[in-house]
């Protein structure tokens, strides 16, 4: 390995050579399957000869392991071990809170943190507007997933088994927060899924409540569950529910940053 290198940024020291291979780290996680010397060093941007010797490094500590058969370098125990204890201490609303806080500060508007509870969505955190909005809504209310784009998203994500329970379960609950305007047409409520899913967002206009408008985006887990759901509200007349505005673009990115920060990758 060559010379430890440490440099001041900021007031703190820093080692570069940890830096530098942490790149090959981040590449097997980037893969998530396992690689060959050259493979990889290019995915880290380096040569094979500067690679290899991390590698060893990497293997005897056990962040990476090596194949006996092909030679092919993936994460060791070691790396699994850390990202276990790191998933058990992220919980998602603990990684969420100051993300969505900073984020509800930069859109202006309210914006609320959804989970699945016994009853169906339910707001759990809520970033209230400067400006009141005049909305029923607070911690413990409980969404509709038919008729609200926080129900939406989770409707678009779920399973459809658990979806069906939800959609039974709210039929006679009072508790739900749903829209005088029931449409019960499965066909249509099949392809506006389709489209969250598509589009990754949700929208409702003016329903369930008049004059209030929403954007709904999903935040998931490493294994790629929804684990909570995003939503913004405002009054119609400044709030912009497009799925290209700014506030739309807001939500997907700090979803982005939160599943990221919970192991969760697109690819």
């Amino acid at each position: 390995m060559s010379t430890v290198s440490i440099h001041n940024d900021a007031g703190r020291r820093r080692i570069q050579s940890v830096e530098t291979g942490h790149r090959l780290l981040a590449a097997l996680v980037q893969a998530g399957t396992s690689l060959p010397l050259g493979e990889l060093a290019a995915a880290a941007d380096m040569s094979s000869a500067k690679a290899h010797p991390y590698l060893v490094s990497f293997i005897n500590v056990g962040l990476v392991r090596q194949d006996g058969l092909s030679g092919h370098y993936e994460l060791g125990p070691f790396a699994m071990q850390m990202g276990l204890v790191s998933l058990q201490h992220s919980t998602p609303l603990r990684v969420a809170h100051p993300i969505v806080n900073e984020t509800a500060s930069g859109i202006g508007h309210t914006l609320a943190i959804a989970v699945l509870g016994s009853h169906g969505p339910t707001i759990v955190h809520l970033c209230e507007a400067s400006y009141p909005v005049h909305v029923n809504m607070r911690a413990g209310t409980v969404m509709s997933m038919r008729y609200t784009a926080t129900g939406h998203v989770f409707a678009a994500w779920l399973a459809p088994k658990v979806v069906q329970h939800y959609l039974e379960r709210e039929f006679h609950d009072q508790a739900v927060l749903r829209s005088t305007h029931m449409d019960h047409d499965e066909a249509r409520f099949s392809t506006l899924l389709q489209e969250i899913r598509h589009q990754g967002a949700a929208q409702a206009l003016g329903n369930p409540l008049p004059g209030i408008d929403a954007i709904s985006v999903p935040v998931f887990d490493h294994s790629g569950n929804i684990v909570l759901a995003l939503t913004s509200i405002g009054p119609s007349q400044v709030f912009d529910a497009s799925m290209t505005g700014p506030i739309a673009q807001a939500l997907k990115s700090c979803a982005s940053t939160i599943s990221s920060a919970l192991g969760y990758s697109a690819i």
